[in-house]
């Protein structure tokens, strides 16, 4: 089955849908047996670590992750609440075979998902994901009497991963005022305590996790709230991360936000300088800003562009041993520290380069200056017409015409009928006629 079939159960991270409708403890049951059988070790009973956020339905469904693991013959260590990077992290230090984390990220509280991470904390390839698929219709028995697999809950695995972050922090944070944003999710324990350990003053809004209140008009979906406690706390930043703790967008003293885009920007100039930015590469995905290409080329540091979504920014850091990748929407990779994107860990890194310059987030952000974007969603019969030869020429002559000051980016919805056009430019209105040319041309070459 190939990794672009519509029937392909995983998506771009993991198996996600509606608890309980779509995604049920019977499909989680099924999938984790697939999954010890795939990823286990064959001459020896594999070892799992199951994790998951604090939405209701993730106690319910990790807890038939566990029961289908350990009907496949694993042993299973039972992690509780944890962000996804914690997951990824215990996958490593515990030397498990395989790391299971129960988790919708930044998606509403009704819906979860499962996500696998391969020895040593890794996410799966395309194809083992398949191979995942294919082996839920294995009809092979599976072990009874004492090749049954045990469940046993892991004491102090939050601690374990603290103890991770404040290791690799360069240096403390003391003297700055931070008001953390966990989303009501997965960081709202390990989070301010691992800030506070290395030296911030930490107030924290929206941590009091209840299963039905995570990323509810909070977290780094919802700024609002934390852009006000920054102002009110007179703090000198504000981090908002998502409910599995993934990623983090931040807000400076004035209450204004500090993108991914900012935020690697700024990253990337402090490794830059300390001589940790492997290659003198970022990399990005095709919806990082204009600002940020140009930003980096100003550094002198290459900026790498992969396809939307973090899996593609992993292969890519794998590919080339970079250190620094992400997305706009914050989910940074520090390929020094993490397997995976982790906005504690990303916070961390902000933070100190402020304790270590002296400077406010503004100034250190200030060195990337968005260009001005439009965006327009064309509704479309066929995809495939943004391969229509008008459509590639007109697209090929406007970047031309804007050169070095503006980008132009025509793509596919992964999950509409839609062709998105993107257009920036130095000048607003200039990006704004020039998408609406190209939807023209778009509209014409499907008449």
């Amino acid at each position: 089955m190939g990794s672009h079939t519509v029937s392909r159960l995983f998506g771009t991270d993991g198996v996600r849908g509606r608890a309980n409708a779509d995604l049920t403890p019977d499909l989680a049951l099924r999938l984790n047996i697939a999954a010890a059988r795939v990823l286990g070790a064959s001459d020896r009973r594999p070892l799992a670590v199951v994790g998951r956020d604090p939405r209701a339905s993730g106690e319910m469904l990790a807890a038939a992750s566990a029961a289908g693991l350990a009907a496949a013959g694993a042993k299973v260590i039972d992690l509780g609440i944890l962000p996804t990077p914690a997951v990824a992290h215990l996958t490593a230090l515990t030397g498990a075979d395989f790391g299971v984390m129960v988790s919708a990220s930044h998606n509403p509280m009704p819906d979860n998902g499962i996500k696998f991470f391969a020895a040593g904390g890794r996410k799966l390839p395309d194809e083992v994901e398949d191979a995942i698929e294919a082996a839920m219709g294995d009809p092979a028995p599976l072990p009874q009497a004492e090749g049954v697999g045990r469940i046993e809950r892991s004491t102090g695995p939050v601690e374990a991963y603290i103890e991770h972050l404040v290791a690799v922090c360069p240096n403390p944070l003391t003297g700055l005022k931070v008001v953390l944003d966990p989303a009501n999710g997965a960081a709202a324990g390990a989070a301010p305590e691992a800030l506070r350990r290395v030296g911030a003053e930490v107030v924290t809004i929206n941590d009091a996790p209840d299963g039905l209140n995570i990323n509810d008009d909070c977290g780094s979906t919802h700024m609002g709230g934390l852009r006000a406690a920054v102002v009110a706390h007179g703090a000198d930043a504000g981090i908002a991360l998502d409910g599995d703790a993934d990623r983090c967008l931040a807000v400076d003293a004035a209450g204004e936000v500090v993108d991914g885009d900012a935020i690697m920007a700024v990253l990337a100039l402090a490794m830059h300088e300390a001589g940790t930015l492997r290659g003198d590469t970022l990399v990005a995905t095709v919806m990082s800003n204009l600002g940020l290409h140009q930003a980096m080329g100003a550094a002198g540091i290459k900026l790498e562009v992969t396809g939307v979504g973090d899996r593609y920014v992993l292969e890519r850091l794998g590919e080339g041993g970079l250190s620094l990748g992400g997305e706009q929407s914050g989910h940074i990779i520090l390929a020094d520290h993490a397997t995976t994107g982790d906005g504690t860990l990303t916070a961390i890194m902000l933070l100190a380069r402020m304790a270590a310059t002296g400077r406010t987030l503004a100034d250190l952000a200030s060195v990337f200056t968005p260009a001005p974007q439009v965006l327009v969603n064309v509704r479309v019969t066929d995809k495939s017409v943004i391969d229509h030869e008008d459509v590639r020429s007109a697209v090929a002559l406007w970047q031309a015409k804007l050169g070095a000051d503006g980008r132009v980016l025509l793509r596919p919805s992964g999950t509409e009928p839609l062709v998105r056009v993107m257009v920036e430019a130095s000048e607003e209105p200039v990006a704004q006629s020039v998408a609406a040319e190209l939807v023209a041309v778009v509209e014409q070459a499907m008449s």
